[in-house]
């Protein structure tokens, strides 16, 4: 049975540090009503569903968990997740997934500006549209956009794959279309798979880093 939390009545500081001393396994929110820094910090293998709209930073540097908002979600969804599933069933605000190392974040909806800044690992589906500079400085991970993508996609990239099932404004500085490979449309499957998506791998295509500014060349100077 899950245990349920009203944060009408408890503190997010207080539920934070509920969860922290897992007393159960699966846990229901109630009245979240915009709160910021909800479900953070969570080392544990546990479920907790948001039944409603969060603040900032929601589930930030989740471990194991995973946890499902059952609204929209506020600036940096997911920040500097390790590993674990966040899903958000409705849209996130800008930065959503930033720095994170691992794990899985589903936004069933659309993603405001620099969904996957600077991400490290982190596999980010987005069911929508993904805003401006998304994936900019994406050092390692998977973005997933079954929408379409704002401008300066993959500005800055290092080694993150981004995968557009739509259109896209324009390209970041040294990003560039690739060749969508047989192992590109095997591993976009399975990352569909994992979020519950039903859409074509063949349907995307696939973009990454040109790699030309990786080292300083004084020719490239207006890119950087």
């Amino acid at each position: 049975m899950a245990t349920l939390i009203d944060l009408a009545e408890t503190s997010v500081r207080e539920f934070n540090q509920a969860l922290h001393g897992a007393p159960s396994a699966t846990w229901r929110v109630l009245n979240p009503r915009g709160a910021h820094a909800v479900a953070c910090g969570i080392r544990e293998d546990l479920a907790v569903d948001i039944e409603g709209h969060v603040g900032y930073y929601c589930a930030g540097m989740n471990q194991r968990a995973t946890v499902t908002v059952h609204g929209n979600a506020g600036t940096g969804v997911a920040e500097n997740m390790m590993s674990g599933t966040v899903r958000v069933r409705g849209n996130a605000s800008q930065s959503a997934g930033a720095t994170a190392h691992g794990g899985l974040l589903v936004i069933d909806g659309d993603a405001a500006a620099r969904c996957g800044i600077s991400m490290k690992g982190v596999d980010i589906v987005v069911g929508g549209d993904v805003g401006h500079m998304s994936a900019f400085m994406g050092q390692a991970g998977r973005l997933v956009v079954c929408g379409d993508a704002g401008d300066a996609l993959g500005d800055s990239l290092y080694e993150a794959r981004i995968y557009v099932r739509g259109t896209v404004k324009s390209l970041g500085a040294d990003c560039v279309e690739k060749e969508m490979r047989p192992e590109h449309l095997a591993e976009l499957a399975e990352l569909l798979k994992a979020a519950e998506r039903d859409e074509d791998p063949s349907d995307f295509r696939r973009y990454g880093s040109a790699r030309e500014l990786y080292h300083f060349k004084v020719d490239n100077t207006a890119s950087y």
